[in-house]
């Protein structure tokens, strides 16, 4: 399928350019309501739509843009205000919402934004139903699909969203245990879960130290959160904390510090609630679905274990459409998201810490042992930019990987694949020693670069 709108998560660009306009966001939600909205002749259903946002200074245009596009189509917009995404997922299930959109370009520097959405169960849009809704973007037909005056929608603000999602996410943890005796550092990356966060936490009764809890629109990302960890990694041996939890701007993604200031990705969190999981006999399939990017020492230890590991495309909705599949209990990305669907449709960073930090607290251990389970195989991963053409398609990039397979052979792995969001090939290989990966790595870079 050919997108033009949509990536691998939404649609995401720079704020106020291209699609990201208040116009172009407003002819999105128009699409939306064409595809998504329910017939209330037939079953006298409301329809209603849930939007949150993070703390961008371009949600302040967006959010509007939304609302006026989806009122427009005779739909009730409930505006959540600065709520994590997998908030956004559960009040659209919760609420009976036809559809829940999260205003926000997750990890992306402030200049960013971007759109989610999720389907009336809580779930991200198939592919299909994406590009159905970008049909009707540009379509001259949608003008046509106004709603008369007297069935416009009305747009209002949730004043309780992120009360009900702390108390949601609260019960993630058994009953009766908590979370008492633990010293947390936790960075909210100036985002969305600025104040939810270190609310749970400290109900939840941890000795909580904050920090990138002071967003002003313009900080998003700079500097903390789950893709800049230098700050956390500082406070967590400055506070002597036992632990440290990074979440990225829309609070999807996870990423821990051990006491010792070292950083612990997706893979070793995954790792961890694999085996424990499969202990509890909670791990359905005795399997976990993570992606192309998950690391070859992940597998192995996986294998050791007698669990499998089910790869999928990078992107969490890819993750999660696997798991609905097998009815998996497991999944998630290296790059932190995590996902539970015991507890949530989609990767939710503080259900992830929730039950990361219940573990930790059962072990008795400090987290560089309790989260250190397996050796990653060196990893090498590097971004390639091209101007025109399909660089994956070329004869001599073909030819270049394909050596690069035959060397490594049993020992490794390379994996070449363009980006859904930006205009790069990322060429990442693995295997047991740097010096084996790198020459291949920077052969296949080299064939792309004169292209």
């Amino acid at each position: 399928m050919t997108r033009k709108y949509f990536g691998t998560d939404g649609i995401r660009g720079r704020a106020n350019e291209g699609a990201m306009t208040p116009d172009m966001v407003m002819k999105a939600a128009m699409a939306t309501a064409c595809v998504l909205k329910r017939d209330t002749a037939v079953n006298g259903h409301k329809n209603r739509v849930l939007i949150g946002k993070d703390t961008r200074l371009s949600g302040y245009m967006l959010e509007p843009a939304l609302a006026a596009g989806f009122v427009a189509m005779g739909m009730d917009v409930v505006m959540a205000g600065p709520v994590p995404t997998p908030c956004v997922a559960m009040l659209t299930r919760s609420m009976r919402a036809d559809v829940g959109i999260m205003i926000s370009a997750s990890h992306n520097p402030f200049e960013d934004n971007g759109i989610k959405l999720f389907g009336p169960d809580g779930y991200k849009l198939p592919d299909e139903t994406e590009l159905e809704i970008e049909q009707w973007m540009d379509d001259p037909a949608l003008m046509q699909r106004l709603a008369e005056p007297s069935k416009l929608g009305r747009a209002s603000r949730m004043e309780d969203a992120a009360g009900r999602y702390v108390e949601s996410i609260k019960h993630s943890i058994p009953k009766g245990k908590n979370l008492e005796g633990l010293k947390i550092v936790v960075d909210c990356a100036q985002g969305a879960a600025y104040k939810v966060a270190p609310q749970v936490l400290w109900e939840l009764e941890a000795d909580v130290v904050s920090i990138g809890v002071t967003p002003t629109g313009r900080n998003i990302n700079d500097g903390y959160g789950a893709t800049a960890t230098g700050n956390l990694e500082q406070a967590v041996l400055a506070e002597k904390a036992d632990i440290g939890i990074a979440l990225d701007g829309d609070a999807d993604r996870l990423i821990v510090v051990d006491e010792k200031g070292c950083v612990v990705d997706g893979d070793q969190l995954m790792a961890l609630l694999a085996v424990s999981m499969k202990e509890e006999a909670a791990l359905s399939g005795n399997a976990v679905v993570a992606t192309v990017m998950s690391n070859l020492g992940f597998e192995l230890f996986l294998k050791e274990q007698g669990i499998d590991l089910i790869r999928t495309p990078v992107g969490d909705r890819y993750v999660v459409e696997k798991m609905r599949e097998g009815q998996y209990a497991l999944g998630g990305e290296q790059s932190g998201h995590i996902v539970l669907p015991a507890y949530s449709t989609t990767g939710d960073g503080l259900v992830a810490a929730l039950q990361i930090l219940s573990r930790l607290k059962d072990s008795g251990k400090p987290a560089s042992e309790t989260l250190h389970l397996f050796d990653p195989f060196p990893q090498i991963l590097k971004n390639v930019e091209f101007s025109s053409g399909n660089p994956l398609e070329n004869e001599a990039v073909l030819c270049a990987i394909s050596r690069a397979e035959e060397v490594l052979a049993d020992d490794g792995r390379i994996l070449v694949r363009a980006s859904g969001t930006e205009p790069v090939v990322r060429v990442m290989a693995e295997g047991k020693e740097t010096a084996l990966i790198e020459p291949l790595v920077e052969n296949v870079c080299q064939v792309i670069q004169k292209l």
